[in-house]
């Protein structure tokens, strides 16, 4: 097991990229390279830098991709609401994916300031 699956973190992180590219499956083709591609590419951009940033030396380092990986989860926020305004989600599956989301970003900001509060000690 590599060190960032044991991150709770990133295991809610990872979970949030399977259920966006799930939901993005069924938005209309124009939207391809548009809201499909950055609705994706946000919500993988907090897993990876998750995992890149766990394999860095030193807790500045890993701070700042955790740090990447909250302002991806807050880009992805809002794509998220911008598609169920546009009618591209159900409320019911914007519901889902935000909670998904809300308990990943929640848990990435523990990982922040654990890390933050590790660095301090050392």
């Amino acid at each position: 097991m590599l060190a960032y699956e044991r991150l709770h973190a990133w295991e809610l992180c990872h979970e949030l990229v399977l259920a966006v590219y799930e939901a993005t499956k069924s938005f209309p083709k124009h939207e391809l390279y548009g809201l499909t591609s950055q609705a994706r590419r946000a919500a993988f951009s907090a897993a990876v830098n998750i995992a890149e940033g766990s394999a860095k030396r030193g807790a500045t380092e890993f701070r700042r991709f955790i740090d990447i990986s909250i302002g991806s989860l807050a880009e992805l926020a809002y794509i998220l609401r911008l598609v169920r305004d546009l009618k591209l989600l159900s409320d019911d599956e914007w519901s889902r994916l935000d909670a998904l989301r809300g308990r990943a970003g929640f848990m990435t900001w523990r990982l922040y300031q654990a890390v933050m509060k590790g660095s301090r000690r050392g």
